[in-house]
């Protein structure tokens, strides 16, 4: 789950910053993959297949070139010249497919008809449990994906994730738990439940402007700050203060093969900083940026996550408030390219949760938009073009 939520997003960005079709339809097609393989019925997401079936490695994924020309009739030979594939195979005498010739016209027949002949398939293992921090990760996924391909059911489906996390994954004190399985959650969860959470939950808030997401990300920011941050020599621990007691408490600081709790809980805590301006979550941040500040530069494939964080915090973030019914149009101008160093926050004049909002107004009754540093803001304006030069 966690590969396909990381590549989905990671193609989007690339969508957004190229405008490559290539790249939103593998965005979709993976999430799709998501969606129809390890969705769980009673709420969020298994963690993975297996590998094996009928005690034969890939057996359930894997093809000969005569099982594609049994499947696909006439379209076998575009099918072959498209995934480069070979009487001799790629994995042990067999094919695993990868499109490494022509694109054919038929591309979409031609995975729909091997998608229902591997249907009859003997399925491999579902590994069923439901990890917080994975689910995080495709809640994020679906959430991005929904506000900027404007598909309404990938933000249902990462509302419909995020809800069952809080309200199915937390015990009787409000605790975040790790596992979920058999109909109840267990084990205290780790920094990276909660810090994927909190990103997670910021990236819903500004994919949706439910206030409830930038609630819980608050909630869950505090949570970081109280039960495992280092007060003493900065950073943040793996395991929770009121956790289970270890011979030592350690902390992670590698984002391989994923992102660490700890750089994780620097970005969500600095987004968290910029919408609320709260300096206590950015000097936390910081204080795990410090950990790793001689190592990250000199190895940065292993920091990638904790340098999107650096380069948050020394590219300044611009905060963005929108007021009014109709913002539609201003919004479609901060979404319309990738734009790491902006927060957004959607209001309608009214009472608000969100700090960044507080003693704004729509002015003469249009929706504008307030551009903002460290909550000291430009003149608003109300014409798209206008907020797009303020956004350069």
């Amino acid at each position: 789950l966690y590969d396909n939520a990381l590549l989905a997003r990671a193609y989007l960005r690339a969508w957004q910053d190229t405008a490559e079709p290539l790249y939103e339809r593998t965005c979709r097609e993976t999430l799709e993959f998501c969606l129809r393989e390890l969705r769980a019925e009673d709420g969020g997401f298994h963690s993975s297949l297996d590998a094996d079936s009928e005690g034969v490695e890939g057996r359930f994924y894997v093809w000969t070139q005569e099982a594609l020309r049994d499947s696909l009739g006439e379209l076998a030979d575009d099918a072959i010249a498209y995934f480069g594939t070979s009487e001799a195979g790629n994995f042990e005498g067999e094919n695993v497919l990868e499109a490494r010739g022509p694109e054919p016209a038929a591309r979409e027949e031609i995975r729909a008809r091997l998608l229902e002949v591997r249907g009859q398939r003997e399925r491999p293992a579902l590994d069923d449990k439901r990890l917080c921090s994975w689910n995080a990760l495709i809640v994020a996924a679906l959430a991005d994906a929904g506000a900027l391909l404007g598909e309404r059911r990938y933000l249902d489906e990462a509302v419909a994730t995020a809800d069952f996390i809080w309200e199915r994954m937390r015990d009787a004190d409000g605790r975040l738990l790790r596992t979920y399985n058999h109909g109840a959650a267990r084990l205290t969860a780790y920094l990276e439940d909660h810090a994927y959470l909190l990103e997670a939950m910021l990236t819903l808030y500004e994919a949706s402007f439910a206030e409830r997401f930038f609630a819980r990300a608050r909630s869950l920011g505090e949570d970081i700050l109280a039960r495992f941050a280092d007060s003493e020599r900065g950073g943040f621990f793996v395991s929770a203060s009121d956790g289970e007691q270890l011979i030592t408490r350690r902390k992670d600081l590698e984002d391989t093969p994923i992102p660490s709790g700890s750089s994780s809980a620097a970005l969500g805590l600095l987004r968290l900083a910029a919408l609320t301006g709260e300096s206590r979550y950015e000097d936390a941040a910081l204080g795990a940026i410090r950990l790793a500040g001689e190592l990250a530069p000199r190895y940065p494939v292993a920091f990638g996550h904790l340098l999107c964080a650096v380069d948050l915090h020394t590219a300044g973030v611009l905060e963005v408030a929108l007021v009014g019914t109709d913002a539609g149009p201003l919004l479609e101008v901060v979404r319309e390219r990738y734009r790491p160093h902006i927060v957004v926050a959607l209001g309608d004049g009214s009472a608000s949760e969100v700090p960044l909002l507080e003693g704004r107004s729509a002015e003469g009754g249009q929706a504008t938009a307030y551009v903002c540093e460290r909550f000291a803001c430009q003149a608003p304006v109300s014409d798209p073009d206008a907020l797009r030069l303020k956004l350069r």
